[in-house]
Parts: C-alpha cells; sequence; structure tokens
C-alpha cells in the first residue's frame, strides 16, 4: 500500500488517491449509502496517509506477506496499471514461494480485457481446476502469459512465457549523454545538465508555487534523451531500472521518469491506459531523500527503497539514486526512437495517478554523466 499506491519513490499519489476517497465519500454520504459499514468513512483518511508518508508499522498490516500465503493464484496486471495495480502483479509472482501460481499480463482499460472471450475463458478455466477439480491441463501451460504491445491500442500479441523477468532477457544499459542522446557507451568526459525545478506558467515564468505545479497547461522543465532511430524492431519486456548521478541548489529533488514510444513523424505512439485515456510506455519515480535501498532484495533491474527515513542533499552534493521504472512492454517499431523524459512532476500520460510535489519544486537540478558519472537507463532487451 506504501509503494503501490499512496507513495510512489516516496512521492504521494496525490491525484488518485484523494479523487478516489472523496468520490467514494461522496456516494456514501450524499448519493446512496453502504448498507454495511456506515461507518467507513468517518475517520480522515487521507490524513492518515500524508502522516505517515515514510514506511513502517502504520502499514504492516495493509502488506501482503506472501510467505505466510498458500493458495494458489492467478495474478492478472496491466501494462497502463503504472501507478495502482501493475506492480503489485508482478510482485506477488516474484516473491511467492508457491510452485502453483500464474501471472498474466494485458493491455487495455481497467475492465474490458477481463470481460474479453480470452479473459473470462482464462479465469473460468483456473477456477474449473480448483474449485472443481476439472482435468484440463491449466497446470501443464506456462505460467506467464503476456500480451506483447507492437505500438498503437490494439497492436498487440499474446506470448506465453516459462518465467518473470525471462531468463532470455539480454540486460541492457544505454548511458545518458549530453545534449540529449541515449548512446552504447559511456562518455570519456563528464558532463552536466541543468534544469529548473520550478514548473514555468504559461506567462513564461519558473515558480515554486502550488498553482504552477498543478498546472496542467504549465510548460515542464526536466531533461530529455532519445536513441537513435532503431534499424530494426527492438522488444523491451520486463522491469527496468534508471540509474542517476544528481545534485540540486536545494535539501531534496523529485524524479518523475517517463519512456516513450516516438515514431518515424516525430510524434508520439500512445497506448490505452487504465482509465481509458492514452498513456505513454512507462513510468517511474523517486524522491533523492528516498534513495536508500534494501540491498538485501534489490536487484539491479528492481530497486527496493526501504523508505524508512529521509536523507536529505547538501547544497551541491552529487550523490547517486536508482529510479524504479514499474515492468512494461513495447517493441519499437524500425524508424522509431525510444524517448527518456526527466522530469520535477509529472509527465505525459500521468492522469489520474498525479503526485504532489509542491514541497519541493524550487532551485536547480543537476543531472551528472559521463566520465566518473554512471548514469544509465537499463533496458530489458528480448532477443528476437
Amino acid at each position: 500500500m506504501y509503494r503501490d499506491f499512496a507513495f510512489h519513490g516516496g512521492i504521494f499519489s496525490f491525484g488518485f488517491a484523494v479523487n478516489w476517497f472523496h468520490n467514494q465519500m461522496a456516494n456514501h454520504l450524499l448519493g446512496r449509502p453502504q448498507a454495511v459499514a456506515t461507518d467507513v468513512f468517518a475517520g480522515d483518511w487521507i490524513w492518515d496517509y500524508m502522516r505517515h508518508n515514510l514506511d513502517g508499522e502504520w502499514y504492516r498490516g495493509r502488506q501482503a506477506r506472501w510467505q505466510d500465503i498458500k493458495v494458489p493464484f492467478l495474478s492478472a496486471g496491466n501494462w497502463s496499471g503504472m501507478g495502482l495495480h501493475l506492480r503489485g502483479n508482478s510482485e506477488a509472482f516474484i516473491c511467492s514461494p508457491l510452485k502453483k501460481k500464474k501471472l498474466r499480463i494485458h493491455a487495455g482499460t481497467h475492465i474490458h480485457p477481463f470481460h474479453s472471450e480470452e479473459g473470462r475463458r482464462d479465469q473460468l478455466r483456473w477456477f474449473d481446476y480448483w474449485l472443481k477439480g476439472k482435468d484440463n491441463g491449466v497446470l501443464q501451460e506456462p505460467p506467464v502469459k503476456l500480451q506483447i504491445r507492437k505500438g498503437g491500442v490494439g497492436n498487440y500479441e499474446w506470448r506465453e512465457e516459462r518465467e518473470w523477468p525471462l531468463k532470455r532477457t539480454k540486460w541492457t544499459k544505454l548511458y545518458l549523454d549530453s545534449p540529449g542522446k541515449l548512446v552504447k557507451e559511456k562518455a570519456r568526459q563528464g558532463k552536466t545538465i541543468e534544469y529548473p525545478a520550478a514548473a514555468v506558467t504559461k506567462m513564461g515564468k519558473a515558480t515554486g508555487t502550488f498553482s504552477a505545479s498543478a498546472d496542467s497547461g504549465a510548460a515542464p522543465s526536466g531533461a530529455t534523451f532519445v536513441t537513435e532511430v532503431f534499424e530494426r524492431a527492438v522488444e523491451i519486456t520486463g522491469p527496468l531500472a534508471l540509474s542517476l548521478w544528481v545534485s540540486s541548489s536545494t535539501r531534496d529533488m523529485d524524479l518523475f521518469v517517463t519512456l516513450r514510444n516516438v515514431g518515424s513523424d516525430g510524434k508520439d505512439v500512445l497506448e490505452m491506459g487504465q482509465q481509458g485515456q492514452l498513456v505513454s510506455v512507462a513510468k517511474g519515480w523517486l524522491r533523492a531523500s528516498h534513495r536508500k535501498l534494501d540491498s538485501s532484495i534489490s536487484r539491479p533491474y528492481r530497486p527496493f527503497h526501504t523508505h524508512d527515513e529521509r536523507q536529505w542533499l547538501g547544497k551541491e552534493e552529487i550523490v547517486q539514486v536508482t529510479v524504479e521504472i514499474w515492468p512494461t512492454s513495447m517493441v519499437f517499431a524500425r524508424g522509431h526512437r525510444l524517448r527518456l523524459d526527466i522530469q520535477p512532476r509529472d509527465g505525459l500520460g500521468s492522469a489520474p495517478y498525479t503526485h504532489y510535489n509542491g514541497d519541493y519544486n524550487s532551485g536547480t537540478n543537476t543531472l551528472h554523466m559521463g566520465g566518473r558519472w554512471d548514469s544509465y537507463l537499463l533496458l530489458p532487451v528480448i532477443p528476437n
């Protein structure tokens, strides 16, 4: 509940949490009230979450203890669920010691894939085996089923796999280089890119006010990096991470990461989001003061932040941070590019999973790359 719902990378998921809670409250108090648990909205749930803004005992009862769960499960996720459910689906499959488990990840809205004929059949076959004892071969099939996205709404293809992440993954580093490039070799000379953390208003003025930070029409700040044009189709399927060396003129900085699929015409190739909105390829977030990792369970492709203390930045102090990017699947077509945005606020395709960052949207942020600064994007490239 802390990492997947309330605080992404330590940044409060303001948009969804507040809107969902207040819509439910309005329905309960102003519309048709629940017949049971009539006092369910008596407490200030949002206040509780904001008050408990570090992980700890308050969240313990809200976290799954996978080692204690003995019931076989089919976990159904959505590539477009970056901001709510997707990470829980993949983590469930990875962390559970059960042998009898399945992972299915589809694309599209939060509702329609479950009611497709194919989706309905998957669910019924699973329940038929475990609840009715029908020997339908469901456990003899590969445990992972993925809908591989090929760019654009509805351009998908199902594929079965035997594990997650995929064993044949070619973990590939693309290094950040200036100006705005993602390259295969790290630059020998150290370079920096600076950008204002404050939002730029429609009048062209940078300000750290909440209104500017929340204004969807405000000009974005940050840094953008793109690959060369792909000479052949490139598939990226799995978890990802962004390793950065950063500094700031303030004691903290927010990192909002967006991966985008840019077509040969220079326009974004967008996907169907959970709420029916158009979204980009993948998202990741991290507040620099939350950079502390649990080394016992972190992996290069899936960092695990403790979120149990704040490590403030010294002025102009250069530190290494590793941003977890939620799992994705995308085939970048020939002639396309992969674009990486690093911003101090929510980027393209974030709604409704937007964040409160009004407290750290001032000052100047700096990215360090090349030379002694090993800043790179780690991609799960799947061989043809």
